[in-house]
């Protein structure tokens, strides 16, 4: 048997779609749709908010972080997804492994921490609007978003690390398109005791963390909520946290399920983990730029202004 130290003679076999490998040029092609539509959808909003001066708000920043990490996940995957779809290239080295791991993951905790931020953006829009602007200044956004980047880089280089310790010699087929850290310690020969506490300590950390205080975000939030006397005025409060409640919903919603398929799906069918795995990485950078166009209507009017500029002038030339 051999035994690989992760030398650079290490290679690993990435996995399509298992059982429907004669298809994959089929399934290559709302694949690549999915790509297209979150890397255009967030490329769009990421413009709309640095050239609209309606949307320098922090609202509208926390939202162009979100688009980044977005494009960012779409960008770590899509190389290997459709390298594996169109050309059947299935190796992928170790440290090119470990590298496309690190981002991956980076942009996943990335991910949470702005969704965290952004519930502390509605809280204190919510409960204490006259105080917004001076809470959240331009300089405390960049320091949210210099500690957002600093956690996820803290978190991984350990991860990566122990990593690079272990030794391989079991099977080097792994589960997906892409390197996910529980599925590379799997095929170690070495004790992934350290391994195995540590990534579940980092995920407990980020995800388990960031989703208990936007959970009590949104208690304060409705209890701030409550508390106005305006019917109208509490149904217009919470819609501004419409957008929010569903971009955290198909990110968490996904995430979790992935991290249980793979620490305790032993015996679940081996599409399971790769349908998941992919609505965990495709859902939501596809969808928030959808969520945030459909419900937000400054939002929408920033696209309108840029997809039809002359669309108000045509119409009053139009009128009597």
């Amino acid at each position: 048997m051999s035994i690989f130290h992760n030398s650079t003679s290490l290679v690993f076999l990435l996995t399509g779609v298992p059982g429907l490998q004669r298809t994959h040029a089929w399934i290559s092609i709302p694949f690549c749709c999915l790509y297209l539509t979150a890397l255009s959808g967030n490329t769009l909003i990421l413009f709309v908010v640095f050239t609209e001066p309606s949307l320098h708000e922090p609202m509208y920043y926390f939202l162009s972080m979100l688009s980044t990490t977005d494009i960012g996940l779409c960008i770590s995957t899509m190389v290997t997804v459709l390298g594996i779809f169109w050309l059947n290239t299935q190796e992928i080295s170790f440290n090119a492994c470990l590298s496309q791991m690190f981002f991956i993951h980076l942009f996943t905790i990335m991910e949470s921490s702005v969704l965290l931020a952004m519930a502390f953006d509605r809280f204190v829009a919510i409960s204490n609007p006259l105080r917004y602007a001076t809470i959240l200044t331009h300089a405390r956004i960049a320091q949210i978003g210099v500690a957002i980047i600093t956690r996820g880089t803290v978190i991984m280089i350990p991860l990566i690390l122990l990593l690079k310790r272990l030794s391989f010699c079991h099977s080097r087929v792994l589960q997906h398109s892409y390197c996910f850290h529980p599925d590379v310690m799997k095929l170690s020969c070495s004790d992934t005791k350290i391994n195995s506490a540590f990534g579940l300590t980092a995920i407990i950390s980020t995800a388990g963390v960031d989703s208990i205080f936007i959970l009590l975000s949104y208690i304060l939030i409705i209890h701030s909520v409550l508390s106005i006397a305006s019917s109208e005025e509490r149904k217009k409060a919470f819609g501004t946290c419409i957008s929010h409640v569903t971009a955290v919903a198909i990110f968490y919603i996904p995430l979790i399920s992935l991290s249980f398929v793979h620490r305790f799906g032993k015996h679940a069918p081996p599409y399971v983990p790769t349908l998941i795995a992919n609505i965990y990485l495709l859902i939501p950078p596809v969808m928030n730029p959808i969520i945030y166009s459909v419900k937000t209507k400054q939002i929408r009017k920033a696209l309108h202004k840029l997809l039809c500029p002359k669309g108000p002038h045509i119409q009053q030339s139009l009128l009597p």
